[in-house]
Parts: C-alpha cells; structure tokens; sequence
C-alpha cells in the first residue's frame, strides 16, 4: 500500500527506506544490545509521487536533514521501541510533507499610508527639536 499523507498524496512503501540502528543515549545493556532506533530514508529529488514544487519546499522545509544527493534522512530514537520510534518517524515524514504541500502566500508589496508618513516626520520633528534643545549653546 503505502503511507496515506492527504486524500490526494500517497507515498509508495517502494519509496520509503527504514532501517533499525542502535540508539545513544542512556538505557542500559538494552541500548547495546538491541537495534531500537529508526531511521527513515526518502529520495525526495527522484519521487515519482511529488510535483516539482512541493520538492522544492520540501527540501527547502528539511534543511540539514536532507543529504546533498536529494535524500531525506529522518532519524527517530526517542522512545525505547522499535514500533514506537517507527512510527514517530513515520509522523515526523508526514508532517514534513504536509507542510510542503501548503502553497505560501506571496507578499504584495504595500505603501505607507499618508497618515503613517506624517506620524513618522512629526515624531522625527519632535526628535530632532528635543535634541537641538540639549545642545549647550556655549559660544
């Protein structure tokens, strides 16, 4: 099947790596002996499933957790669990994605109001009298 991320985007298992390493960090012989961390690979820049945009925002979104030929690496060692750490790989994926998917709004460049210009130069008249009345008048 695949990992459902909206009604219109499913990723294919085929396009998703997961592999179990060994987490750092505290936990005992347990962290020694058994492979609880996840790791979840995804080739963003050859997936057949997104559009050329949400790539680019996806990669853009992703920043150092994405490797310099494209891949998403994302590494899930937070719970003590293989099923937990893969699924809150899983989750962190489909978040990412789902941010990438949101088109951003484009800034419309605005004017300063008339009333806003003359606030600006009356606080700037009144800054420049204050300062003129501090100046010692020694001649």
């Amino acid at each position: 099947m695949g990992m459902e991320i909206s009604q219109n985007l499913i990723l294919p298992n085929s396009e998703l790596v997961i592999s179990f390493i060994r987490a750092s960090g505290p936990g005992g012989q347990n962290v020694n002996k058994v492979a609880t961390a996840v790791q979840l690979r995804f080739d963003v820049r050859n997936s057949p499933s997104l559009t050329e945009d949400i790539k680019a925002r996806l990669v853009k979104l992703a920043g150092n957790k994405m490797t310099l030929d494209g891949v998403l690496v994302i590494e899930a060692k937070r719970y003590r669990t293989q099923q937990q750490n893969h699924s809150d790989a899983e989750q962190r994926l489909e978040t990412l994605v789902l941010k990438a998917l949101v088109i951003p709004k484009r800034r419309r460049p605005t004017h300063a109001t008339a009333a806003s210009q003359a606030r600006r130069i009356r606080a700037k008249l009144r800054k420049g009298k204050t300062k003129r009345l501090r100046q010692s008048t020694d001649d």
